[in-house]
């Protein structure tokens, strides 16, 4: 599985939804985040055809939606300050682009709108009912629930929940994008998103803490969703039972080469679907790690190490590599130390931000953590660069190195072919 202010201004004076040519989300002051607002659901239809300008559709009135193809819905979360989402526009233009489907937005922001969680927390079951109104008609024009596709954001991934479960886990997706934690935590999977909830429910959690709301964090689920429908790199992750074991490298059985692929993170992710079957239950978590902007994608390398010091050495590596278009990435691989001892490999896992072709030198520095005290040396017998996400790529090699401590040393690499593993 792919987590995680206040002033006052002037009410404002809205429109009826009747006088706008092209109905908008709606915008709120934080005026009405102060005093409350009421809840209205509003249900805005975009298509192929109208792909910049919503069509107002109800349970009693389903407009042009087309009800033989993908419908995705698109479900916000507590808005503190009355704002509509920044991501909005741009995540129905992406979805829209990658297939010809209808994508609704569930426009609650009357009731989402409060300084007080819990009050937008408690509305949650309702604007699922009024969902599930609105896909019982669907329902009786011809759509199918396998079909229906809902994408929730915060207090939305669980609304998202509400609505699969009064479906029996019938939905044909459910995504959860950084789920509400708080109210939520802890309890039985009726009261929350839970695997059940849909045929496949795939989450990112982008803010473990799920407290700290304001952090951006909590908002880069959906930005990591949105590459994942933009960009030329695919974000891999691997399924692995704690953060800790996929640093290490225990964890990266899946992928290119392998009998069965890593899962991929955002739209694509329910490709991996037909691997959890064999899995009881059908259900994994999963870990990846992602650049600080975009594409987001890192590429993952092994670096084998053999040392030959007479004693352990503990220590860290930071890896540079250069291309020989002259583009530069480095990793500091420095969660934990690691220990070096004499004759025997030690397999780090090193993550770049940018993919090179071909790595025309290498760069190393080993370091003991320490300010204070003697610096040490690295006697290294062999180092082995490979790479994960092209196992076809020539495994690059060099001998024989001596890495002074917090001093670089780059190398021209060779292939390990050339000589005597």
């Amino acid at each position: 599985m792919l987590r995680l202010c206040f002033f006052i201004s002037f009410m404002c004076l809205v429109k009826s939804d009747t006088d706008e040519t092209c109905p908008s989300f709606t915008r709120l002051s934080f005026h009405s985040a102060v005093v409350g607002t009421g809840l209205s659901v509003r249900l805005m239809l975009y298509t192929q055809r109208d792909q910049t300008c919503a069509q107002i559709i109800n349970s009693t009135a389903l407009g042009s939606l087309n009800v033989t193809k993908k419908t995705t819905f698109i479900i916000h979360g507590f808005r503190p300050t009355g704002s509509p989402p920044v991501w909005i526009e741009e995540l129905v233009q992406s979805l829209i682009s990658v297939q010809e489907m209808n994508v609704v937005v569930v426009d609650w922001n009357r009731g989402a709108t409060t300084v007080i969680y819990p009050h937008a927390s408690s509305k949650t079951r309702q604007v699922a009912s009024i969902l599930k109104e609105f896909i019982d008609q669907m329902l009786v024009k011809g759509a199918s629930l396998d079909n229906i596709y809902m994408i929730g954001v915060s207090l939305g991934a669980h609304i998202a929940g509400f609505v699969g479960e009064s479906y029996e886990g019938k939905l044909g997706r459910v995504t959860g994008l950084d789920p509400a934690g708080p109210l939520f935590n802890g309890r039985p999977p009726e009261e929350r998103l839970d695997p059940s909830d849909a045929l496949f429910v795939d989450v990112i959690h982008s803010d473990t803490d799920g407290i700290k709301y304001f952090k951006c964090d909590h908002q880069m689920s959906v930005y990591l969703y949105l590459a994942s429908l933009q960009n030329n790199c695919s974000i891999t992750a691997y399924p692995c039972d704690s953060y800790r074991d996929y640093r290490n490298g225990k964890c990266v059985s899946c992928g290119a080469g392998q009998i069965v692929p890593c899962p991929r993170v955002g739209y694509y992710a329910d490709s991996w679907k037909e691997y959890l079957w064999d899995r009881d239950p059908p259900m994994t978590k999963a870990f990846f790690d992602t650049a600080e902007t975009k594409p987001y994608c890192m590429y993952h390398y092994f670096v084998d190490i053999v040392s030959w010091n007479k004693s352990v050495r503990r220590g860290f590596i930071t890896i540079k590599l250069r291309g020989e278009d002259g583009n530069i990435t480095e990793s500091k691989i420095d969660h934990e130390p690691s220990a070096f001892e004499k004759y025997h490999q030690v397999s780090l896992l090193a993550r770049f931000n940018r993919d090179l072709d071909k790595v025309a030198e290498i760069s190393l520095l080993f370091s003991t953590g320490s300010v204070v005290g003697p610096k040490y040396k690295l006697r290294v017998l062999q180092m082995k660069l490979r790479s994960l996400a092209h196992p076809d790529r020539p495994h690059l090699c060099r001998y024989d190195l001596v890495l002074m401590e917090n001093v670089e040393t780059s190398f021209q690499p060779i292939l390990c072919s050339q000589q005597q593993m």
